[in-house]
């Protein structure tokens, strides 16, 4: 047991006999907590638009009981802006996908889940209901975890004039 000299003032607390305040499995505490510390993933990964300045990073987090984790993407334009914005709750395998229809605005979709995001203040932010008229616009690319880490995979040339051709057709 570990003994800790308390002040005379601390002397008439209970659990405090003559001076010594006795606490006992103090050396377990930390191996107590360790799992705590350990319960969490946090994972990033960005799509660099243009320059490493402006740039367009999810960040994942998922406690290692659950199945879902947590999204927040976060918009960059440096030296003029910066933001997060939070994508709420997803299967924690869920992948991403990022659209640009212009104007440095940027459609991510998760699932049936979409949102329009813009680069240009950083302050535009919100839930889609529905594709839009003028439609997605060109496949960037996609967030996705593979082999245990979250990274952006940019759409090859030719996946995103297949996208391009299905989505001219949609109109």
């Amino acid at each position: 047991m570990a003994t800790v000299r308390m002040s005379t003032a601390a002397r008439g607390l209970p659990g405090v006999a003559s001076g010594v305040f006795v606490m006992p499995g103090k050396k377990l505490l930390p191996l107590v907590c360790l799992p705590l510390l350990l319960a969490c993933s946090d994972q990033r990964a960005a799509f660099e638009i243009a320059a490493n300045q402006h740039s367009l990073t999810l960040i994942r987090v998922q406690n290692f009981w659950e199945r879902t984790a947590r999204y927040s993407i976060v918009a960059a334009r440096m030296p003029d802006c910066m933001r997060r914005h939070e994508l709420g709750a997803a299967g924690a395998d869920s992948r991403v996908d990022v659209y640009a229809p212009g104007n440095d605005a940027w459609i991510l979709k998760q699932g049936k889940r979409m949102f329009v995001v813009e680069t240009r203040t950083c302050e535009g932010f919100a839930r889609l209901e529905a594709e839009p008229e003028g439609g997605l616009g060109a496949l960037q690319g996609t967030f996705q975890v593979r082999g245990g880490s979250l990274g952006f995979v940019a759409a090859s040339s030719a996946g995103a004039a297949v996208e391009a051709a299905a989505a001219a057709t949609r109109q």
